[in-house]
């Protein structure tokens, strides 16, 4: 009977909501142990998968491109060298010659003179070298290319020069040589001036520079009766921007028209460094160029009323360091040079030490002077403060007349040049010379003396020993016997230079050190006259080149 028969189907398994939410839950929890079963299978599936990939990886090669590849040396070919001889000193624009020849501006008796050296190789074969204007056209040739490379012959080298002597110089110009032997030239010369009268009364002199993109100048002063003329000369074929960091005696310059300079190629910009900073008696230029490398020269001049108080061209020094030496620093009679600087505007006759210290940290230098006889103390001490972001000058007054290294170290860096004076009296013309932080000697320095006048080769040794030898380099090419000198640690070697070797005017030097650091620079006087000039010796040529590579994708 119906009546009688089980519960219908439908209420088998729940009846109503309750019967609903009782059988969903049953299927999620029937869903869920099957997700897992799942989960736990794929996971078993990937992770099999995965140590099939390694093995596969560990068994087939990488693919080339992430291979670990050495860094290798690359050799750079040797290039051009360039040497830029700035122009001989000149009146700024607008000076009036005047009608009274006694005191006119404009020299009657100036000279300018170049005079340059190029080395040849270890076979005796002279680079293809010659002068030209800063624009690129040629002037004369130094000489020809070689025909053929020669195979340096077995034993000593055998040397040449090519040598340019006592040319009349009028403007910028440039001295360019040809790598030859895979190496750079060895290139070196020189301008120098020489006036008896005019407003620009005195002897200067300036070596030739290959081009730069940082240099630190030195010694420029805009008071009154100083001219200073920052030149910046571009012989590259590339525009060169140009920013000039600007530091007085109390801090640094802020300059608006100092910053962002162009130098077309093949131009030379000229900068009356009294518009930038005018009243300075102590400035130093630190100048950067952006796009094309850059030659910098300041011509410094002083006039005293109606008396030329003497010319010279600041050129650029080693860049800020911990340590500098400067030598050729010759120094007169300290009580007739004290006399002297008694005098109204004739405080700068004084020689003296300019410290530059472009960070915000003060520099406390240790300032040490050594003579042929060894140290020399200075009155009141060697110890100086030197301010952050400013010029301190430190007068190198109360020692014996003589030629003096200087020394002078810090644990923070800075800029260093001294100062170097010539003319003892009032009435007559005096003259000043800078001397920069040089360059530690190494091997094979080349360097172009001019003819004429009084020539010294200074060489200091702050510390230890070394060995300096020094090879005369003749007008006719020759390259003369080699001359060695031992110097000891805190002296200084003064060594005349002759007028002629072997019968030919004595044009240049080969210059090399071994042992401790040395440093070198040449000192030029007019015999007779007031006149001085130093030129510290510069950077030989650079060896063979090479870059790191790294070779990949």
């Amino acid at each position: 009977m119906s009546d009688n028969q089980g519960p219908a189907p439908e209420l088998r398994a729940g009846s109503g909501k309750r019967g609903q939410r009782k059988a969903g839950n049953q299927n999620k929890g029937q869903n869920k142990n099957k997700a897992v079963v799942l989960g736990a299978l794929s996971a078993t599936l990937l992770l099999a998968a995965g140590a099939g990939m390694v093995s596969a990886a560990s068994i087939l090669p990488s693919p080339s491109g992430s291979k670990t590849l050495d860094m290798s040396l690359v050799d750079v070919p040797a290039g051009r060298t360039t040497a830029v001889c700035p122009a001989p000193p000149r009146l700024a624009e607008g000076t009036a010659a005047g009608t009274d020849s006694q005191f006119s501006p404009v020299s009657r008796s100036a000279k300018s003179f170049l005079d340059a050296v190029v080395l040849s190789d270890a076979a005796g074969s002279v680079p293809g070298s010659n002068l030209a204007s800063l624009g690129g056209s040629a002037i004369a040739d130094i000489a020809k290319p070689p025909a053929a490379a020669q195979a340096p012959a077995s034993g000593p080298p055998v040397l040449n020069a090519g040598v340019v002597a006592q040319r009349p110089a009028g403007d910028v110009t440039v001295v360019g040589a040809d790598p030859i032997s895979g190496q750079k030239a060895a290139v070196a010369g020189l301008m120098s001036y020489a006036a008896s009268d005019g407003d620009l009364r005195g002897l200067a002199a300036a070596p030739c520079q290959q081009p730069i993109n940082d240099a630190w100048l030195l010694g420029a002063n805009t008071a009154l009766g100083r001219t200073a003329v920052l030149n910046i000369s571009n012989a590259s074929g590339t525009p060169a921007t140009v920013n000039l960091e600007l530091f007085g005696a109390h801090g640094q310059i802020q300059a608006p028209d100092s910053r962002g300079l162009l130098v077309s190629p093949g131009a030379t910009r000229s900068i009356n460094l009294a518009g930038l900073a005018p009243n300075e008696g102590q400035l130093s230029v630190h100048l950067r160029s952006s796009g094309g490398p850059v030659a910098a020269t300041i011509q410094q001049s002083v006039l005293r009323g109606l008396t030329a108080g003497g010319v010279e061209l600041i050129t650029p020094g080693a860049g800020a360091a911990d340590a500098q030496v400067m030598t050729g620093v010759d120094v007169q009679d300290p009580a007739a040079v004290k006399s002297l600087a008694d005098k109204p505007g004739f405080a700068d006759v004084v020689p003296a030490l300019q410290i530059t210290v472009p960070g915000p940290v003060d520099a406390v230098v240790d300032v040490r002077l050594f003579g042929p006889n060894g140290q020399r103390a200075l009155p009141g001490g060697g110890a100086v403060t030197a301010k952050a972001g400013s010029v301190t000058e430190v007068p190198l007054a109360g020692i014996p007349a003589g030629m003096y290294t200087v020394s002078a170290t810090s644990d923070v860096s800075f800029a260093a040049s001294s100062r170097v004076t010539r003319g003892l009296k009032a009435e007559d013309p005096v003259d000043f010379a800078w001397s920069p932080a040089a360059v530690r000697l190494g091997s094979q320095h080349v360097m172009a003396v001019p003819q004429g006048g009084t020539r010294f080769l200074s060489f200091g040794v702050p510390a230890g020993r070394a060995t300096v030898s020094y090879t005369p380099v003749t007008s006719d090419g020759k390259v003369h016997k080699t001359q060695t000198v031992d110097i000891a640690g805190g002296t200084t070697s003064v060594i005349g230079v002759p007028d002629k070797s072997d019968g030919a005017a004595v044009s240049g030097y080969i210059v090399s050190a071994s042992g401790d650091a040395a440093y070198g620079a040449l000192v030029l006087g007019q015999g007779d006259q007031p006149g001085v000039s130093v030129l510290t010796i510069q950077d030989g040529a650079a060896g063979h080149e090479k870059v790191q590579v790294t070779l990949g994708y």
